[in-house]
C-alpha cells in the first residue's frame, strides 16, 4: 500500500485532518488509543471501518521514519 492508499486529507473531511482512507477516522486516534494503552485490537473493535493491515502499514510506516537515518 502507498501512503495515498492508507490517508486521506480534505478539507471537506473532519477540516483537513488526516483520515485513514474510505472512513472519518483520524489517523491520530490509532496513537491515542495506543498512548493510553489501549491494545490494536480495541482500537480494531471500536473502529471497524479501519482494517487491521491498514493499521498496521501505518504503524510501520511511521516507525521507518522515526527510525529512518537523517541525510547528511
Amino acid at each position: 500500500m502507498k501512503s495515498d492508499d492508507l490517508i486521506t486529507v480534505g478539507l471537506d473531511i473532519l477540516g483537513g485532518t488526516p483520515v485513514f482512507k474510505g472512513t472519518r477516522v483520524p489517523v491520530k486516534t490509532l496513537f491515542d488509543y495506543l498512548e493510553d494503552n489501549y491494545s490494536l485490537d480495541a482500537f480494531l473493535e471500536c473502529f471497524p471501518s479501519v482494517t487491521r493491515a491498514m493499521a498496521c502499514q501505518i504503524l510501520e510506516r511511521s516507525e521507518l521514519a522515526l527510525l529512518e537515518p537523517a541525510a547528511a
